[in-house]
């Protein structure tokens, strides 16, 4: 296996570390002489730049930035956009040279750990020790007890489930009391019954992530994730590998070398059940009103447990999405820019983002009544109590080398689902390479 797995975030780390020489002062924090000097100050009106990517097909942002704006007509938020794919990078480079947006829309959480430590974010402990107890995610963003951004949403992964096709094969829907061997056992039983009743469709689809597989392993185990002991990953793997060898499920290779996408095997009713995050649910929304999916009855069930004693409330992965303030704002946008932080963690925030299909941060009750007034989300018990009760621990908790050890387990994963490896093998491999640092 190669083993080169992160030389460009840990340059990047680094860079970020020259920058931070020194240590954090107060000019380097609230403004000081690098600051960008704004245009609006003195004048009562204030102007902010905020980060995105995509706008075209990500509302989010526009969202939260309306609802704030209609809040506090003195403010105005202009969204810059970024190239979703090279996000990271590009934001680096604008941070690095003093010109990034006032306000930094954290992609995924796994570079708050370097951003923080390279004194590149305003410490926003004071804003999240005030939030609501229903606003969830902001430990994903504590770097040696600082907060550093509020989580604006909060994604989860849960199993979708196609009744149709459940109906067909005459397999009863899932429950909230599935294990992982109940899980594996259905899906195999759904592909045989599918098969004799003329469908093509397999019992679940598992897409190439490695967090279908590890993040669950990950949640579920309770795992210390840097501590390089990977043996609790193997029954997941090995549930994974019966399906697969079973034609219960499309083979890794075929996932991969064909570019299968999740939306279409679901949605074209390639598969009875797909494990897959909370986001899914607007995209079916959306493709299903449009045509881009097929027309079928669908739920939501709890991701598969380990065994009965976390069933009544499941536990799932997932992190959040947030924003942060970029450590060198104009003392006059500060505290525009705080007053922004807070309102995209309120409920009225979470009602606006639930009704463009976002799972929010804040998960109220009256958020839920919203999130389940979307035209055409499934209203059952069942998508109810999946969506409504759950236990989400982050898929990259926060940590020096987080980003190294993901892409060692990646290449785990890789090789595990491939079938180029054993299980055991390949674990241990990437134990121990994380334990010796063989980045």
């Amino acid at each position: 296996m190669k083993r080169n797995y992160w030389a460009v975030p840990v340059a990047a780390a680094l860079a970020l570390g020259l920058t931070a020489c020194g240590g954090t002062t107060d000019a380097d924090t609230t403004g000081g002489d690098d600051a960008t000097t704004s245009s609006d100050a003195g004048s009562g009106d204030v102007t902010l730049t905020m980060s995105g990517w995509s706008l075209a097909t990500t509302p989010e942002f526009q969202t939260l930035v309306d609802g704030f704006e209609s809040e506090n007509p003195g403010v105005t938020i202009e969204i810059k956009e970024y190239d979703p794919n090279e996000y990271e990078n590009l934001m680096l480079t604008d941070m690095t040279s003093g010109q990034a947006p006032d306000i930094i829309t954290i992609k995924q959480a796994k570079f708050t750990y370097q951003w923080a430590e390279g004194g590149q974010l305003y410490d926003v402990s004071d804003i999240v020790s005030g939030l609501s107890s229903d606003v969830s995610g902001a430990g994903s963003y504590e770097v040696d007890g600082v907060n550093y951004a509020v989580p604006y949403r909060q994604d989860s992964w849960f199993l979708f489930y196609n009744k149709d096709l459940f109906d067909q094969a005459g397999v009863e829907a899932p429950t909230k009391a599935w294990t992982w061997d109940e899980y594996t056992g259905i899906a195999q039983q759904l592909t045989t019954n599918l098969a004799a009743a003329g469908s093509t469709a397999k019992g679940a689809y598992l897409h190439s992530w490695q967090s279908t597989v590890q993040g669950f392993a990950n949640a579920q185990a309770d795992a210390d994730i840097f501590a390089g002991d990977y043996g609790y990953m193997k029954p997941f793997y090995d549930y994974n590998i019966t399906l697969q060898q079973a034609g219960a499920q499309e083979s890794y290779g075929n996932v991969t070398t064909n570019k299968l996408t999740y939306q279409a095997q679901f949605g074209k009713q390639s598969a009875a059940m797909m494990l897959m995050g909370s986001w899914y649910a607007a995209t079916l929304l959306s493709q299903q009103a449009s045509g881009d999916a097929d027309s079928f009855t669908w739920g939501i069930a709890p991701a598969p447990q380990v065994d009965g004693t976390t069933l009544e409330k499941p536990i799932t992965f997932g992190d959040p999405t947030g924003m942060a303030i970029y450590a060198k704002i104009d003392d006059a946008k500060l505290e525009a820019a705080q007053d922004f932080l807070a309102y995209i963690a309120s409920e009225k925030a979470a009602t606006s983002l639930v009704e463009i299909g976002i799972m929010p941060s804040s998960f109220s009750d009256s958020v839920s009544d919203a999130y389940f007034a979307q035209d055409g989300m499934p209203t059952d018990d069942l998508t109810k109590f999946a969506v409504g009760t759950r236990e989400t621990r982050p898929e990259n908790p926060v940590g020096e080398t987080i980003m190294e050890v993901q892409s060692v387990l990646g290449i785990a994963h890789t090789s595990i689902m491939s079938e180029s490896s054993g299980v055991d093998e390949a674990l241990a491999l990437a134990g121990e390479d994380v334990l010796n640092e063989n980045w």
